[in-house]
């Protein structure tokens, strides 16, 4: 049997996936990482973004991460995130309408709109769609 890694992805409400895995990719703040049995030990920031963990059947899981931290210990990867959800789980209306709401917030010159919180928004609907696509792209549905 090939080596795997534990992988533990939790959210501020509870934990979204537990169990081995061949292969962890994951959106750093700084680039995409890819994590294998016998990583070395690494804490950093996660972006926005897809977490896909490949299983030891070969097949290949997407979650959608807010953001958040990623802990890689010797047998054990933990994604801690305040918003995370399997990528089958996203509503892609309700993710393009967030999207559309979040691009006219940006874009809007009113003297009162925080632009930070405006770009974060945009930032998490554009990783959840972008997840949304990749799940397609995976299972071949249209």
């Amino acid at each position: 049997m090939a080596a795997t890694i534990r992988v533990d992805i939790v959210s501020a409400e509870k934990a979204i996936f537990s169990g081995e895995a061949m292969m962890v990719f994951a959106p750093a703040s700084m680039g995409e990482v890819g994590i294998a049995p016998g990583h070395t030990p690494l804490v950093t920031r996660l972006a926005p973004g897809e977490v896909r963990v490949k299983h030891p059947d070969g097949r290949e899981e997407g979650f959608y991460v807010s953001g958040g931290m990623l802990e890689v210990q010797p047998k054990v990867v933990t994604v801690l995130s305040d918003t995370a959800y399997r990528a089958e789980d996203l509503d892609e209306a309700a993710v393009l309408k967030a999207k559309e709401a979040a691009e006219k917030e940006y874009h809007d010159r009113d003297a009162r709109t925080d632009y930070a919180k405006a770009q974060a928004a945009l930032a998490e609907a554009i990783a959840q769609y972008q997840t949304i696509q990749r799940l397609r792209k995976r299972t071949g549905r249209s």
